[in-house]
């Protein structure tokens, strides 16, 4: 069962739940949709409208589901958030195009460089900022893909707002009211996961390495390399129940310097969903290190309610020295409501902990890894 078998039930009478025997019919659209209000740390409350779309491009038993996301949001901070990502898979799976677009008026809150930065050093500050990734994936054997892309980070009107005395580690770094980072990027990624939206079982791992050149339009020349990594792993393997690990390493190679705000940061991977317990860009540097573990588990029996908990530490290298000194864990758990059963679509509503007296809500709809 699923919300709209629940509305269904109380608004029609309907005492059946839906059947689909088409599920993996080619241009059959999986659509969950939802108008909310609510509250997040980095966005405080906001209105938001979410949908994501997933759809097969072939009906063989192993075809990958694609899907593509998108919502907008007006949050208390005045804050805009306009994101289209899709992960889409051609016929037999071949291809894989992986979109990643937004728009951000930002207002928000950063806290310095370090892995140990004092949660009362965070301070406002605001921008703008368009991101356009492009990548397109092609198989060399099955579930192995290589490809090329191309990565646009341009923020604008940057501003600090009320910050604290002195210089801030932002001046210091490097303040102005544009940066601009514009590359190529090459990917190695594996992925046996047949629905990526919500997976019972399988491995994923990407590689990603950027080259950013002034000649495309960069501020300076530097370099970054992300690898992703996640194993979803049936726990007992007579259930649905599963486990699942997330390994995201995100880092800045060789001498070059990212912009302040393409800086490795708590949840600025592309689901803004590393770090769960601590607020966005709580911790910011050139290198990020992070681990995740989650267990999901069936409530109701229809398959309407479940639950997770979980548990993450994340690690930022020291800005002078590089090296990593500090570990900071977060905790928490959450429910899982299903929106749609055939893509296998829940709305996820977590609290998360972290020290100092962190902690607030997260949601997303699909899983977040």
């Amino acid at each position: 069962m699923d919300l709209v078998d629940l509305g269904r039930s109380f608004l029609k009478g309907h005492k059946t739940t839906r059947l689909d025997s088409v599920a993996q019919k080619v241009g059959k659209l999986h659509i969950s949709a939802l108008p909310a209000a609510g509250y997040t740390l980095q966005t405080g409350f906001a209105g938001v409208v979410s949908s994501n779309f997933a759809f097969y491009t072939s009906e063989h038993s192993q075809a990958n589901l694609s899907n593509i996301l998108t919502s907008i949001t007006y949050s208390q901070y005045k804050q805009i958030i306009f994101p289209v990502q899709a992960n889409i898979w051609t016929k037999g799976n071949k291809y894989n195009i992986v979109t990643d677009w937004r728009y951000l008026q930002y207002p928000s809150l950063t806290y310095g460089l370090g892995g140990n930065t004092s949660s009362d050093s965070g301070y406002n500050i605001n921008y703008s900022y368009i991101r356009l990734h492009q990548a397109v994936l092609r198989a060399v054997t099955r579930d192995l893909y290589v490809g090329l892309g191309y990565d646009l980070d341009y923020y604008w009107n940057i501003s600090e707002i009320d910050p604290p005395p002195g210089k801030t580690d932002f001046q210091r770094y490097g303040l102005t009211k544009t940066e601009k980072s514009s590359g190529v990027s090459l990917h190695l990624q594996y992925d046996d996961r047949r629905n990526a939206i919500n997976p019972e079982n399988g491995t994923y791992f990407s590689a990603s390495y950027r080259p950013n050149f002034t000649f495309l339009g960069s501020d300076n020349n530097w370099q970054s390399l992300i690898v992703d990594t996640r194993e979803y792993i049936r726990f007992p393997s007579t259930t649905h129940n599963v486990l699942a690990f997330w390994s995201y390493d995100w880092l800045t190679l060789g001498s070059g310097n990212p912009p302040y705000l393409s800086l490795p940061s708590t949840g600025w991977d592309p689901y803004s969903n590393t770090g769960r317990g601590y607020i966005q860009g709580r911790y910011r540097s050139k290198n990020m290190l992070y681990l995740e573990s989650e267990y999901r588990f069936g409530i109701l029996n229809n398959g309407l309610l479940g639950g997770v908990l979980f548990a993450n530490a994340q690690s930022f290298s020291d800005p002078n020295t590089g090296q990593y000194n500090y570990i900071q864990p977060g905790w928490g758990g959450g429910i899982r409501i299903s929106l749609n059963k055939f893509s296998r679509t829940n709305l996820c509503i977590d609290y998360g902990w972290g020290l100092h007296g962190s902690g607030g809500f997260f949601v997303n709809l699909g899983e977040v890894f």
